[in-house]
Order: structure tokens, then sequence, then C-alpha cells
């Protein structure tokens, strides 16, 4: 059996991202990594990221923290949630940047699981 690979990210699910991202810029000195307009701000923090997002982008969570671990495979953790007690919520295809796997823990949070996009054979 096979574990994640490493903490992947881990997002606040904000409000106002944007007025958020000016807080956290100032308060906590965080450097933008990467930004999708007002949706989504990532930050750098030692080998994870740390990000903001809006509720559409960080559906099915509405609000909280959501961890999201990378792994390799999803078909063997969609067994392995179900045999513990977890929902899989279903899988968002992000194209280049890769793919998530929602889940629910028995007692309702949010986590998800990232899987990088296949590299092209050159």
């Amino acid at each position: 059996m096979s574990g994640p690979k490493r903490l992947q990210n881990v997002y606040v699910v904000a409000e106002r991202p944007a007025e958020l991202h000016a807080f956290y810029e100032s308060a906590l000195g965080l450097q933008l990594k990467f930004r999708d307009q007002e949706r989504w701000f990532q930050y750098s923090v030692g080998n994870t990221s740390v990000a903001l997002a809006c509720r559409e982008e960080a559906a099915p969570a509405t609000s909280g923290l959501v961890m999201v671990f990378e792994v390799e495979d999803f078909a063997a953790a969609q067994e392995r949630i179900a045999g513990a007690g977890g929902e899989v919520l279903g899988i968002r295809d992000m194209g280049a940047h890769g793919a998530v796997l929602s889940l629910r823990d028995p007692e309702g949070n949010v986590v998800q699981l990232f899987k990088r996009a296949a590299t092209p054979a050159p």
C-alpha cells in the first residue's frame, strides 16, 4: 500500500481572497508563487504550498482549511477511502496541472489528493 508522497498544499477557503492575499503578504511576508485572477493565490512555504481559494475554486469545501496530499494513483486510494469509512466526492481534471480527487473523511472534513499530469514522452 502506497501512501501520499508529500503534503502538496494546504488552502484556506476565503470569502474575499484578494483582500486576504494583501493580509498574508504584508503580515506574514508570504511571496506569491502563482495567481489565478481573484480566485486562487498560492505561496511557497518551505517545500510545500499554502494558498487562498474562493469558494467556487475550493468546492466541495465551503469553509476552513483543506489538506492536499500528492499521490501517484487514484484507483488504490479510492478503495482505501471507501474501506475506511470515507466518501469519494469526485475527481476534477485540471489538464496540464494534473487532477484532484476530493473526499470526505468519516467526520465530514474535506481532504484532497493531487496527482500530477503525465509527462508527455519526448
